[in-house]
């Protein structure tokens, strides 16, 4: 009696592990699919295995102060282009993410494709910057930041960077330009 309940421990145990996999489209906190907030560039090709990361051109690594790296799926459409912490460096971490896919979504269903008022509905908005072209609504939560053209405002709001503009005077409809998660 005491063998078959061990051997069916450990068949739950096994079974358990197993069945598991990472959704490779799943935005959360700190992991983006299994990219994660500690991911070295040098394991990039083995996490994207079956998509192509473009690499890095070391050319101009004096000049050049940003070293972002695209991702492409199989088919050569953008998926994601990340920022490393430090250029042309193997072991540099991966510090933010900006989502060009619209397969990739949050838990609760936020994508590229979506709007403000999905954003809103969602996620508690922690805060918004009012940019020349644009506007940054950030979502602590999840470490994200939604950039909303001007377009998308009222003209009230488009040309005044001073003002301090609220959740309520953003349209529901306005639609998201990018989509970055940022890690620390």
């Amino acid at each position: 009696m005491q063998k078959s309940l061990t051997y069916i421990a450990i068949g739950s145990l096994l079974l358990s592990g197993c069945g598991k996999n990472q959704d490779p489209f799943l935005i959360q906190k700190q992991n983006i699919g299994n990219l994660t907030d500690s991911t070295q560039v040098k394991d990039l090709k083995l996490i994207f295995e079956k998509d192509s990361v473009a690499d890095y051109n070391g050319a101009d690594e004096f000049t050049r102060s940003i070293n972002n790296i695209d991702i492409f799926d199989k088919n050569g459409k953008a998926l994601l282009t990340l920022s490393p912490d430090r250029i042309a460096d193997s072991t540099a971490i991966v510090t933010s993410v900006r989502i060009l896919d619209p397969r990739y979504k949050t838990e609760k269903g936020i994508s590229i494709k979506s709007t403000f008022k999905d954003i809103d509905n969602a996620y508690t908005v922690t805060k918004i910057d009012n940019l020349i072209n644009s506007i940054v609504v950030s979502v602590k939560e999840i470490n994200a930041s939604f950039t909303i053209d001007k377009a998308e405002l009222p003209s009230n709001l488009r040309f005044d960077r001073s003002l301090n503009i609220e959740t309520s005077q953003i349209p529901d409809n306005a639609k998201v330009k990018y989509f970055f998660v940022h890690w620390n």
